[in-house]
């Protein structure tokens, strides 16, 4: 079986915990356009994106500040038909600077490895060694208001590779988010008009309007990339 190089972690983070600290205050109040502009404005070329194409509202936010931003799509091979089209739209409409990673074709698969493993190398070992070393930090989606999990996330902080993670979004409300979908025509991934709050793999998603509670049949609600 083909396994990853193992990454090389960073040995100290570009900010420590006492700008850590004065950045997430300032940036408390921020609108997720600002935030975005903070990151780009600090770390330039140095900064990417990953987005699940559920909907493209970060990606609309981010492109409007930094239009060449690095947008990163990991396609584990079990995506529904809707996700994909969901990447073609976003694709006509911003032109965006895309890079897609696939796992190798012999990847553990959720039925013969469980889910974990699906999960880590079909998506954290991709993540883990894109980044690590191409970038200084990187913007996620991820809100408060997504599950009890995500509650006290921090706008800014350092992730496990010592990288900086900037969630633009997580202060943003369910009715903000709903507000700035509609006014923006953000593009959506259809399966949300039937029922599905939570989009991810095919073989893991079910239809939920509880948040999360759709995915992974309820054993957990986070795939490790956040974590």
């Amino acid at each position: 079986m083909q396994t990853l190089t193992p990454v090389t972690l960073r040995s100290r983070p570009s900010l420590d915990e006492h700008e850590l600290a004065l950045v997430n205050a300032r940036l408390e109040t921020a609108s997720p356009s600002e935030i975005v502009a903070w990151a780009h404005d600090r770390f330039g070329a140095r900064l990417a994106m990953t987005a699940s194409f559920a909907d493209t509202t970060l990606i609309d936010i981010a492109t409007s500040v930094a239009p060449d931003v690095e947008v990163i799509f990991l396609d584990t091979g079990f995506h529904f038909a809707e996700t994909l089209n969901a990447v073609r739209r976003a694709m006509e409409r911003y032109a965006l600077n895309l890079t897609v990673l696939r796992p190798p074709a012999d990847a553990a698969d959720v039925w013969e490895h469980g889910s974990d493993a699906c999960c880590a190398a079909r998506k954290v070992d991709l993540l883990d060694q894109h980044l690590t070393g191409r970038v200084d930090a990187w913007l996620s989606g991820v809100r408060r208001a997504d599950s009890p999990e995500r509650a006290d996330a921090a706008i800014v902080s350092i992730d496990r590779r010592g990288l900086v993670k900037v969630n633009p979004m997580a202060n943003m409300t369910d009715d903000e988010y709903e507000r700035y979908i509609a006014e923006r025509d953000v593009i959506v991934n259809t399966l949300q008009y039937d029922g599905y709050a939570s989009i991810g793999c095919w073989p893991c998603t079910e239809p939920s309007t509880d948040g999360r509670a759709g995915r992974w049949g309820g054993v957990k609600t986070e795939c490790g990339l956040h974590l």
